[in-house]
């Protein structure tokens, strides 16, 4: 590991270890990840590289305790996820190209998602969200290759995915 991504973990932990709830949490790794942002030229070449079928993720680390991990997430032009949400905490910063993230709020009673908000991250920004209120889709609205940098507050190498449920309603308009 690089030393940007040693001192990006130590910083991290740090964070993790105040032991708050996780919106806190997700406030401090911010934090760390706007100081310690690594640039792309500390991931190697494989985990700057995309897939062409989907959005391809990179485990950079893994904490023992299985507090965090760091992971490296590559989207070609037009790669989106699925509408999700997660099982903790997660923040992350673009290192390289353009995210753009839509947000929805579940409207169990209509039985569909409604649009809450959209933003475009844009190289060096960084921002996080806590559950509940975390159902969002992220896409690559750029012509290049994207890279983000994601910090999950749970081991990503144990469970498979800090994707709690996948959404498949029907999106409304906001009122």
């Amino acid at each position: 590991m690089s030393s940007q991504l040693d001192t990006l973990v130590a910083a991290t932990r740090a964070a993790v270890a105040v032991n708050a709830d996780w919106a806190r949490t997700a406030e401090l790794v911010a934090a760390v990840l706007e100081e310690h942002l690594p640039s792309p030229a500390e991931l190697t070449p494989a985990q700057r590289a995309g897939d062409p079928e989907r959005h391809r993720s990179h485990l950079l680390h893994a904490e023992p305790d299985g507090t965090f991990s760091i992971v490296a997430l590559v989207w070609r032009p037009g790669q989106e996820t699925t509408i999700h949400d997660h099982v903790t905490w997660c923040v992350f910063g673009v290192v390289q190209g353009i995210e753009h993230e839509e947000l929805y709020t579940l409207d169990e009673a209509r039985g569909c998602l409604v649009e809450a908000g959209s933003s475009t991250n844009e190289t060096g920004e960084v921002s996080g969200f806590a559950p509940p209120g975390d159902i969002h889709r992220v896409r690559n609205v750029g012509d290049d290759t994207a890279i983000s940098i994601h910090v999950y507050g749970t081991d990503v190498s144990r469970i498979g995915s800090s994707v709690r449920r996948e959404y498949d309603l029907p999106v409304a308009a906001s009122r």
